[in-house]
């Protein structure tokens, strides 16, 4: 089955990955292909954290792996993505997993007859990223129920945002949204962040795109970092049990300071960990249904 939407999927569907990531984690469940399988990576705009750690999911699971690159391919001779993707599905591979620049790009894909796992599209949805951002809220707080929420920074043009504010709300959890008039969502309604830090149990932190939105911040690194970052004295306000999580990567020193990175709040390194196990879920699922 492919994975593209959380939307998608029903709870009773999440909770299954969830708790299938927990029995990888835990190795209680052990899964091996034996190489029988093939999965395709083909990521269409950088990626570390996503790629990789489904490449490593997929080798934990005794998958065999392609890396696709798109500089080096036909798709630089006019090819289209369609075809590109047939054209897998034609060698004998057994899923796919898709990185794009343009949002809900598998629409074009319809057709194509292996799973397909999202791994982003445009500003739209991040289906892995929510679910290894659920998994470790979970295993923080062991429910999601009452919980709240404050997502800060590039709202606008995050996929990581919107994906995770619908499944948030979903799982009963209560989601602010906080950061520089310039990037926020008219869709949603922006909260103080001085006023809300304090209340809340999850503070998810954003990246700014520096690379595309530089020039349409009205404050520098500095002055962003004090009002909308996370540095010592705003870790201070926060929850006694409150924890920090950030998609990475990060910029230090903008949205979040070098010596709250590693806090003892902090769960921006866990959350990476959590992504293999989500990433293993997600493909058995995939390959299975």
């Amino acid at each position: 089955m492919d994975i593209l939407r959380l939307a998608d999927l029903e709870v009773k569907e999440i909770e299954e990955i969830l708790n299938s990531a927990a029995d990888f984690k835990s190795g209680i469940k052990k899964i091996n292909y034996n190489g029988e399988k093939i999965i395709a990576n083909l990521f269409f705009e950088p990626s570390t954290r996503t790629h990789y750690s489904f490449e490593t999911a997929e080798l934990k699971l005794g998958c065999r792996t392609i890396d696709f690159a798109p500089e080096s391919s036909s798709m630089k001779k006019g090819e289209t993505l369609y075809d590109t993707v047939k054209t897998f599905e034609s060698f004998g591979i057994d899923a796919v997993v898709i990185r794009n620049r343009e949002d809900e790009y598998y629409k074009q894909l319809e057709n194509i007859r292996i799973p397909i796992l999202n791994g982003g599209d445009g500003t739209k949805d991040h289906p892995s990223q929510s679910l290894l951002d659920l998994y470790t809220i979970k295993e923080e707080f062991g429910h999601f129920e009452g919980l709240k929420v404050l997502i800060v920074g590039d709202i606008k043009h995050s996929r990581v945002a919107h994906s995770n504010i619908k499944v948030m709300e979903r799982l009963g959890m209560t989601v602010y949204t906080s950061g520089p008039e310039e990037f926020r969502d008219e869709n949603l309604e922006f909260v103080d962040f001085e006023e809300y830090l304090p209340q809340v149990d999850v503070v998810m932190l954003l990246r700014i795109q520096l690379e595309r939105h530089a020039e349409n911040l009205n404050i520098n690194s500095e002055e962003y970092n004090k009002k909308y970052g996370l540095n010592n004295e705003n870790v201070s306000k926060m929850k006694e049990n409150a924890i920090i999580m950030h998609p990475a990567p990060f910029n230090r020193n903008v949205e979040i300071s070098d010596d709250v990175v590693e806090c003892d709040k902090s769960r921006i390194f866990k959350q990476i960990e959590n992504g293999v196990f989500v990433r293993m879920a997600m493909i058995e699922k995939a390959l299975k249904d």
